[in-house]
């Protein structure tokens, strides 16, 4: 077990699977006790009972963040029992696929409650805990917040989602300078396509498959290629990084296509 994290405490939304169990693992490997939060209560109970029997500490949480009002709680739910939180990830995330003509307004509200609303809000009951409790004065509180190359670039038939993710990355460089000198750095991913829960249907259709071809390197990325990256973001390597947006695609959003 790596010990760049040792006595750190970390949430993880969105962990029930894809890249927030990924990150749990990852936090986990590197000495930090980990809170585990999805909808999906069994799949979060499943992985911290898999952290647990590894020798970490680990607890599980319901939560689904586009109920606003739920996050703060849950926040002081880990902190009574883990300790104070200095790392959030903010993976929670849904879809928003539809063409701008066709998107009825409640899936639009929903992609944004989550992608948008839902990473707002938890960064900011993460940040005013890490100010309470000495973290952010420690200087090591630290927020990594999922985006996409939808940040990026048009992606077609996802306006919606295009948008949400738009708005976490400037989100994220806008919470970053507000809390520059309180201790807290801010940062954001944007991965390109990897086969998870949200588009594991698509790539082996026809579709998707002309997508795959159109890529520079004709392949999807894998979790672990964000590993190097994201353990950065979370440790002592991000004492100088605050409001970064790092772009980790394999190339998918060159211009030119395959």
């Amino acid at each position: 077990m790596g010990t760049s994290l040792q006595g750190q405490v970390a949430v993880v939304t969105g962990a029930s699977g894809g890249l927030g169990a990924h990150f749990a693992r990852l936090l986990a490997a590197e000495g930090a006790a980990v809170a585990l939060t999805a909808r999906r209560l069994d799949k979060v109970e499943a992985l911290a009972g898999e952290l647990a029997g590894a020798g970490h500490r680990a607890m599980a949480l319901r939560l689904d963040v586009a109920d606003a009002g739920a996050i703060g709680p849950a926040l002081d739910e880990v902190e009574a029992a883990l300790g104070p939180v200095s790392i959030l990830v903010n993976n929670a995330g849904v879809g928003g696929e539809g063409l701008a003509l066709d998107v009825a307004v409640e899936a639009f509200d929903q992609t944004f409650a989550v992608n948008v609303r839902g990473t707002f809000i938890a960064a900011r009951e993460a940040a005013k805990r890490m100010l309470a409790s000495g973290v952010a004065e420690r200087g090591v509180g630290r927020i990594v917040n999922i985006a996409s190359i939808a940040s990026q670039t048009v992606l077609p038939g996802l306006s919606v989602y295009c948008g949400s993710k738009a708005a976490v990355a400037m989100m994220t460089r806008g919470m970053a300078r507000e809390w520059a000198r309180r201790g807290i750095a801010v940062n954001a991913l944007a991965p390109g396509y990897i086969d998870t829960d949200i588009n594991t249907q698509w790539w082996p259709t026809e579709g998707g498959q002309k997508q795959l071809k159109g890529f520079p390197r004709r392949r999807l990325m894998q979790e672990s290629d964000l590993d190097a990256a994201f353990l950065m973001l979370v440790g002592p390597a991000a004492s100088a990084i605050t409001g970064s947006v790092i772009v980790i695609d394999d190339g998918q959003s060159l211009p030119g296509g395959g």
